[in-house]
């Protein structure tokens, strides 16, 4: 579990710094990067929420 979380974190900081570009700076490629990101996001979260529940019981 503690190596999803470490992945999940990692996505983190990098949707933040390629959203970061994309807002301040107009970075097209930057927004692209983002929107990955968040979708990679998204399946360790949902992966997160399967371990957490079996771990719960």
């Amino acid at each position: 579990m503690k190596q999803l979380v470490d992945k999940i974190n990692q996505e983190i900081a990098v949707f933040v710094e390629n959203a970061a570009l994309q807002v301040e700076k107009g970075n097209k490629a930057a927004g692209a990067r983002a929107r990955k990101s968040s979708l990679e996001l998204e399946k360790a979260l949902k992966e997160f929420r399967k371990v957490s529940i079996a771990a719960a019981k």
